[in-house]
């Protein structure tokens, strides 16, 4: 018997018949290219980049690839913001068979020897003014960097106003730095032939936390890709071909590569790129684009309805409004639909949810009807069932227990981390394979979705996740700090922020002094948004009756001060 889906009657205007292509990305943007070469694909700082001149400039890259010896299926870093140059990665990689992996350009010196140390990586693609992030260690090794400019995309104008307004980069004259600039001018498109992919091999990888907290490389097929993207054009409920997505959302970030990006792209419509986002640049984009679509996490929500410049806005352009990455809150919401309404708007924001194991949407709050507190109903192909905790028993509507996912796009999974694999990629009863999120909540009668809490330890700062046993083991390492525990605390704007208790270890003394050194050495170590914006000195940690740190205590208290 075919599983219940109480859901379906909530597709209302949406063809969920869905054929699903075996290309890879990159022949995936090519079938949109095909259609309307001469439509805009990208738009960066102004200048307008057709379908035809993405695909071209993707075949330049690929070639430049090549050149270097890059093989299929070999994954390279790209530690980019949202500039032409990232997405040019993304397909001519795609375009040899080779992997994309994408980075926070903001990551410390250590996140980043992690992660090109799991990824194998010979080449790493960042900018001039980011080589300076990458330790001494690495830029020592065998490890070539790629480097490109934000300059190199703008048009002639921007050019010389963005030469005038920068100051010259320096970059280390070594032999392992390579810039692509002269490279790319020697690049013959005419030589590449796009490799023949196997819709099921690897296409990208994404870090996350998984169920440890400790980051791993999420290997994402062509095929779960290109499904996830063809799932929410879908969900849209709104022909994308023709229209424009304000892509703000970073590529390393599922939700900004995935739906920002790639669902735009191969659904023929056009990307507003946002290298650097502030909450009143955003909104000037906003005005003078006249986007369609924008997407993104609570806290970009709550930055724009205390932005002047969308005081008196005209919102009517936008055809949908969608967040994810972290629980949008009932309030939130019904200020920012209210702020919709009055700006002339005819949407109100949808809410979602995700994981990067399943690329990341695969939930959304349908347009025939929405609940509150709830994320939504699955996406077409989607299977959404909740299961008792640490079983594979399914429970029945209106008990809470863990989200389980099933279908088209889950990951293939961890790389180079098999039992992480098997504890989340379990094959159930049905025969079907089943991602065990993590995440607890529960489906009422008619199918709709309900996230509660997060069963592992995870902090979501502003949409990025924060993995406290990550933190705790750096700051641990450090000679002054004999025990600690990392904490959620609640943030108006951010929703969260980190907190840290410590216990000093003997010859130390708790004082700002040392809050100052300890803050300085995490800059070496962790992001910015994860680095305690509190520090909390403690003659000892609360325990549990297990005899481990009691960190629900800890968070309690610390949220006790913001009540």
């Amino acid at each position: 018997m075919d599983f219940e889906k109480p859901w379906d009657e909530f597709y209302k205007g949406i063809d969920v018949n869905i054929n699903y292509p075996d290309s890879s990305l990159f022949g995936a943007v090519c079938e949109a290219m095909e259609k309307n070469p001469k439509a805009t694909a990208l738009v960066y700082m102004g200048r307008k980049i057709t379908y035809s001149q993405l695909v071209e400039e993707s075949l330049r890259f690929a070639d430049l690839f090549r050149r270097l010896s890059v093989k299929p299926g070999e994954m390279v870093a790209v530690c980019l913001p949202n500039i032409p140059e990232a997405v040019y990665c993304l397909y001519g990689l795609s375009a040899i068979g080779a992997v994309s992996s994408f980075l926070h350009p903001l990551s410390a010196p250590m996140e980043l020897d992690y992660y090109i140390t799991e990824l194998k990586a010979r080449y790493v693609v960042t900018l001039d003014s980011l080589i300076k992030n990458f330790s001494a260690s690495t830029l020592n090794s065998d490890v070539k960097f790629l480097i490109v400019s934000p300059e190199q995309s703008l048009s002639k104008c921007k050019k010389l106003l963005y030469r005038l307004s920068n100051k010259k980069i320096s970059v280390p004259n070594r032999e392992n730095i390579i810039h692509t600039k002269k490279l790319l001018s020697g690049c013959d498109t005419e030589e590449i032939v796009p490799v023949q992919t196997d819709k099921d091999s690897v296409a990208v990888v994404l870090f996350s936390g998984g169920t440890t907290g400790v980051p791993k490389g999420v290997m994402i097929s062509n095929f779960s890709l290109n499904a996830m993207a063809l799932q929410t054009a879908r969900m849209s409920a709104v022909e994308v071909s023709g229209k424009s997505m304000l892509a703000a959302m970073p590529m390393f970030h599922g939700f900004g590569l995935a739906v920002c990006i790639h669902t735009t792209l191969i659904s023929g419509g056009s990307c507003l790129l946002v290298p650097r986002f502030t909450p009143r640049e955003y909104a000037k984009l906003i005005i003078r684009h006249k986007p369609n679509f924008i997407a993104g996490v609570p806290t970009l929500f709550e930055a724009l309805l205390n932005c002047e410049e969308l005081k008196k806005a005209d919102l009517s352009c936008l055809l949908g409004v969608f967040s994810g990455g972290d629980t949008l809150p009932v309030d939130l919401k019904q200020r920012f639909d209210e702020f919709l309404k009055t700006h002339g708007a005819k949407v109100r924001i949808r809410e979602g949810y995700g994981a990067t194991e399943c690329v990341t949407a695969s939930c959304l709050t349908p347009v025939a009807k929405e609940k509150i507190g709830s994320i939504g109903i699955p996406f077409p192909d989607v299977l959404y069932k909740i299961c008792k905790v640490g079983t594979t028993e399914q429970l029945p509507y209106g008990e809470q227990g863990e989200i389980c996912i099933s279908g088209p796009t889950l990951m293939m999974g961890y790389l180079s981390h098999e039992e992480e694999t098997a504890k989340v990629l379990k094959t159930h009863e049905d025969g079907r394979i089943w991602l065990h999120t993590g995440d607890l909540g529960y489906i009422d009668r008619e199918g709709f979705v309900y996230f509660r809490q997060r069963i592992k330890r995870i902090i979501v700062v502003s949409g990025y996740n924060v993995y406290p046993s990550q933190i705790e083991r750096i700051f641990e390492a450090h000679e002054s700090i004999k025990k600690c525990c990392v904490v959620a605390k609640r943030d108006a704007y951010k929703m969260h922020r980190v907190k840290l208790y410590a216990v000093p270890n003997d010859g130390f003394i708790g004082d700002d002094a040392l809050r100052r050194q300890i803050t300085e050495y995490a800059k070496g170590c962790i992001a910015r948004y994860a680095i305690p914006k509190e520090i909390e000195f403690l003659e000892s940690l609360p325990m549990t009756k297990y005899g481990k740190v009691d960190f629900l205590k800890l968070q309690n208290d610390a949220n006790k001060e913001t009540e």
